[in-house]
């Protein structure tokens, strides 16, 4: 059992969002924590916006399931409000696993640990993008335009994506060890 100490000892910091993604030019660019830190600590940061990515997953499908029941009228604004923050929950995973991989194939020469990085990237854009087609599916339906065959095929790569992006995790954590 973890304790509460022991999970904050090791609990890794997120990266402090810059002045130039906040809009605001005068705020230097902060130092990235990750410079110094032990390949471990990099993976395991990985693994934690992997978590933070299903997290974002779940409050967009728990969006989209609230604006089905929603209507009629359905309540859009609700649901667009979600889609709007849930992308930007991704778009943050998303830069600090662009500069993790970065930071693993340039200055650490990890290009195997890299690759393990931009390939969980470029599965979860495939996921992110059949889950939205999933979802304007779901809405198409309500308006007779079923198409149930295409929605069990999309159901089914969704299933396959989320297999890929465990054994890659699994791969990251294997390979990590082995480089340390």
């Amino acid at each position: 059992m973890i304790t509460a100490k022991a999970e904050a000892e090791s609990a890794v910091p997120s990266v402090p969002e810059t002045g130039a993604v906040r809009g605001d030019p005068e705020l230097e660019e902060p130092t990235w924590p990750w410079k110094d830190a032990p390949i471990r600590a990099l993976v395991q940061r990985i693994h934690q916006l992997q978590a933070e990515r299903a997290q974002a997953f779940r409050r967009l499908e728990e969006g989209h399931h609230q604006y089905l029941r929603s209507g009629p009228p359905r309540d859009f604004p609700s649901y667009r409000l979600t889609v709007h923050e849930v992308t930007q929950a991704f778009a943050a995973a998303s830069r600090e696993v662009l500069a993790v991989e970065a930071e693993l194939a340039g200055p650490r020469a990890q290009p195997l640990l890299a690759g393990h990085v931009r390939s969980l990237q470029e599965l979860e854009q495939t996921r992110l993008a059949t889950v939205a087609l999933l979802q304007m599916m779901g809405a198409q339906e309500l308006t007779g335009q079923d198409d149930t065959l295409q929605v069990h095929q999309l159901k089914m790569k969704v299933i396959k994506t989320m297999e890929a992006i465990s054994e890659v995790l699994q791969d990251l954590r294997f390979d990590a060890e082995s480089a340390e």
